[in-house]
């Protein structure tokens, strides 16, 4: 069974320094919320870090708060069994609907039997329903 829902993703930019994501990661944990996906990326001088947490609000919240610079933005969520080949089902039933997967971004531990995996693409509530099957 494949769970897919719309998430709202936080997007973190900050200056690229040496421990930027520790200074976040400890935000949140002092918080008590849990990273459900994370990914960081650099671009010139600045940091991108994009969060799934299971508290988006407190999380934006309390990053605003220290002063980052936060949006929120949708994209699609999927849970999925984690196997060889069900991420190529996924993404070629969005090809079949002509959705071009623009980032993606994935947590799959080993020892589980589930993997989240993060995406936008264009259209993603068509996303949502061509994954759902409707």
């Amino acid at each position: 069974m494949v769970d897919v829902r719309l998430q709202t993703e936080l997007v973190i930019q900050a200056e690229d320094r040496v421990g930027v994501v520790a200074e976040i990661s400890r935000l949140l944990a002092d918080m008590g919320i849990n990273l459900l996906s994370i990914m960081v990326r650099t671009e010139a001088d600045r940091a991108l870090v994009h969060l799934v947490t299971t508290s988006q609000s407190h999380a934006f919240d309390a990053l605003r708060k220290a002063g980052f610079e936060v949006q929120e933005r949708d994209v699609v969520l999927v849970e999925l069994p984690h196997h060889p080949g069900f991420l190529c089902k996924v993404s070629e039933a969005l090809a079949r609907k002509g959705l071009a997967v623009e980032e993606l971004y994935a947590t799959v531990p080993e020892d589980s039997s589930i993997g989240v995996v993060v995406f936008r693409c264009p259209d993603i509530r068509l996303a949502v329903q061509t994954l759902r099957g409707r």
